[in-house]
Protein backbone atom coordinates (compact mmCIF):
# COMPACT_ATOMS: atom_id res chain seq x y z
CA UNK A 1 0.00 0.00 0.00
CA UNK A 2 1.53 3.63 -0.85
CA UNK A 3 2.16 6.11 2.18
CA UNK A 4 0.27 9.12 3.11
CA UNK A 5 2.14 11.58 1.19
CA UNK A 6 1.38 10.04 -2.21
CA UNK A 7 -1.67 11.57 -2.90
CA UNK A 8 -1.51 14.49 -1.11
CA UNK A 9 1.71 15.32 -2.96
CA UNK A 10 -0.06 15.72 -5.99
CA UNK A 11 -3.18 17.49 -4.64
CA UNK A 12 -3.99 21.18 -4.70
CA UNK A 13 -6.04 21.49 -2.22
CA UNK A 14 -5.37 21.74 1.78
CA UNK A 15 -7.14 18.18 3.66
CA UNK A 16 -9.97 19.87 6.14
CA UNK A 17 -10.05 17.90 9.27
CA UNK A 18 -12.00 18.53 12.45
CA UNK A 19 -13.57 16.95 15.34
CA UNK A 20 -14.83 17.84 18.64
CA UNK A 21 -13.29 17.25 22.24
CA UNK A 22 -13.47 13.51 21.82
CA UNK A 23 -11.50 13.30 18.88
CA UNK A 24 -9.29 15.97 19.19
CA UNK A 25 -6.03 13.85 20.50
CA UNK A 26 -6.53 11.68 17.85
CA UNK A 27 -6.85 14.81 15.47
CA UNK A 28 -3.80 16.24 16.81
CA UNK A 29 -2.11 13.10 15.64
CA UNK A 30 -2.89 12.97 12.01
CA UNK A 31 -2.27 16.70 11.87
CA UNK A 32 1.22 15.89 13.50
CA UNK A 33 1.49 13.21 10.71
CA UNK A 34 0.83 15.80 7.74
CA UNK A 35 3.13 17.72 9.51
CA UNK A 36 5.96 15.71 9.57
CA UNK A 37 5.05 14.44 5.53
CA UNK A 38 4.61 18.76 4.79
CA UNK A 39 1.33 17.82 3.56
CA UNK A 40 -1.03 20.96 3.25
CA UNK A 41 -4.13 20.66 5.42
CA UNK A 42 -6.91 23.17 7.31
CA UNK A 43 -7.39 22.58 10.99
CA UNK A 44 -11.54 23.67 11.21
CA UNK A 45 -11.43 22.92 15.16
CA UNK A 46 -12.03 21.89 17.88
CA UNK A 47 -8.59 23.49 19.68
CA UNK A 48 -8.19 21.87 22.80
CA UNK A 49 -9.79 18.72 24.95
CA UNK A 50 -12.03 20.64 26.64
CA UNK A 51 -15.52 19.86 25.81
CA UNK A 52 -17.09 21.18 22.50
CA UNK A 53 -20.42 20.10 20.22
CA UNK A 54 -19.56 18.65 17.25
CA UNK A 55 -21.46 20.84 14.71
CA UNK A 56 -19.80 24.21 15.39
CA UNK A 57 -16.42 22.17 14.15
CA UNK A 58 -18.49 19.59 11.29
CA UNK A 59 -20.52 22.59 9.66
CA UNK A 60 -17.27 24.64 8.32
CA UNK A 61 -16.11 21.43 7.25
CA UNK A 62 -18.73 20.24 5.16
CA UNK A 63 -19.33 24.35 3.62
CA UNK A 64 -15.29 24.07 2.96
CA UNK A 65 -15.52 20.22 1.22
CA UNK A 66 -18.69 21.43 -0.73
CA UNK A 67 -17.31 24.80 -1.90
CA UNK A 68 -13.79 23.15 -3.14
CA UNK A 69 -11.77 25.08 -0.61
CA UNK A 70 -10.82 21.59 0.70
CA UNK A 71 -10.45 18.34 -0.45
CA UNK A 72 -10.64 15.22 1.38
CA UNK A 73 -12.08 16.02 4.72
CA UNK A 74 -11.33 13.91 7.58
CA UNK A 75 -13.96 14.42 10.98
CA UNK A 76 -13.55 12.76 14.47
CA UNK A 77 -15.64 12.85 17.56
CA UNK A 78 -16.04 9.77 19.77
CA UNK A 79 -18.10 7.36 17.68
CA UNK A 80 -17.97 9.10 14.92
CA UNK A 81 -21.31 9.24 14.64
CA UNK A 82 -22.49 12.89 15.75
CA UNK A 83 -20.26 14.25 13.26
CA UNK A 84 -20.75 11.95 10.53
CA UNK A 85 -24.44 12.45 11.18
CA UNK A 86 -23.71 16.40 10.92
CA UNK A 87 -21.68 16.38 7.85
CA UNK A 88 -23.56 14.16 5.55
CA UNK A 89 -26.36 17.36 6.33
CA UNK A 90 -24.53 18.83 3.78
CA UNK A 91 -25.57 18.00 0.01
CA UNK A 92 -22.58 18.42 -1.26
CA UNK A 93 -21.20 15.88 1.41
CA UNK A 94 -20.62 11.71 1.15
CA UNK A 95 -19.18 11.45 4.65
CA UNK A 96 -18.60 7.61 5.48
CA UNK A 97 -17.68 6.41 9.07
CA UNK A 98 -14.71 4.16 8.60
CA UNK A 99 -13.18 1.87 11.60
CA UNK A 100 -11.32 -0.65 8.87
CA UNK A 101 -9.23 -0.13 6.02
CA UNK A 102 -11.91 -2.40 3.74
CA UNK A 103 -14.56 -0.45 5.12
CA UNK A 104 -12.25 3.07 4.42
CA UNK A 105 -11.86 1.40 0.84
CA UNK A 106 -15.67 0.86 0.00
CA UNK A 107 -16.36 3.87 1.12
CA UNK A 108 -14.35 5.76 -2.14
CA UNK A 109 -14.38 2.68 -4.41
CA UNK A 110 -18.59 2.68 -4.46
CA UNK A 111 -19.31 5.69 -2.42
CA UNK A 112 -16.81 8.21 -3.55
CA UNK A 113 -16.70 9.34 0.32
CA UNK A 114 -15.59 12.83 0.17
CA UNK A 115 -14.88 12.73 3.82
CA UNK A 116 -13.57 10.29 6.34
CA UNK A 117 -14.50 9.95 9.60
CA UNK A 118 -13.33 8.05 12.19
CA UNK A 119 -14.72 6.96 15.76
CA UNK A 120 -11.40 8.13 17.96
CA UNK A 121 -12.35 6.16 21.11
CA UNK A 122 -12.74 2.77 19.16
CA UNK A 123 -9.72 3.05 17.61
CA UNK A 124 -5.67 3.32 17.80
CA UNK A 125 -3.71 5.50 16.25
CA UNK A 126 -1.93 3.11 14.20
CA UNK A 127 -5.89 1.50 12.89
CA UNK A 128 -6.43 5.41 12.45
CA UNK A 129 -3.34 6.01 10.40
CA UNK A 130 -4.17 2.92 7.91
CA UNK A 131 -7.80 3.26 7.50
CA UNK A 132 -6.88 7.27 6.38
CA UNK A 133 -3.86 5.91 4.30
CA UNK A 134 -6.34 3.15 2.64
CA UNK A 135 -8.98 5.89 2.14
CA UNK A 136 -6.61 8.21 0.59
CA UNK A 137 -5.47 5.60 -2.09
CA UNK A 138 -8.19 4.40 -3.39
CA UNK A 139 -9.55 5.24 -6.63
CA UNK A 140 -13.66 5.52 -7.26
CA UNK A 141 -14.44 2.63 -9.37
CA UNK A 142 -17.05 4.97 -10.91
CA UNK A 143 -19.50 2.73 -13.38
CA UNK A 144 -22.61 1.19 -11.73
CA UNK A 145 -21.76 3.25 -8.51
CA UNK A 146 -21.79 6.48 -10.23
CA UNK A 147 -25.59 6.13 -10.84
CA UNK A 148 -26.12 5.10 -7.70
CA UNK A 149 -24.47 8.21 -6.12
CA UNK A 150 -26.04 10.37 -8.30
CA UNK A 151 -29.45 9.74 -6.49
CA UNK A 152 -28.33 10.53 -3.08
CA UNK A 153 -28.90 14.26 -3.24
CA UNK A 154 -32.35 15.56 -2.07
CA UNK A 155 -34.21 17.95 -5.06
Amino acid sequence: MTGISSLFSQSEKPIGICSDHAGFEMKSYLISLFEEKGIVYKDFGAYSGESSDYADFAHPLAIAVENGECYPGIGLCGSGNGINITLNKHQGVRAALCWTEEIARLARAHNNANVLVLPARFISQEEAYTILVRFLNTPFEGGRHERRIEKIPVK
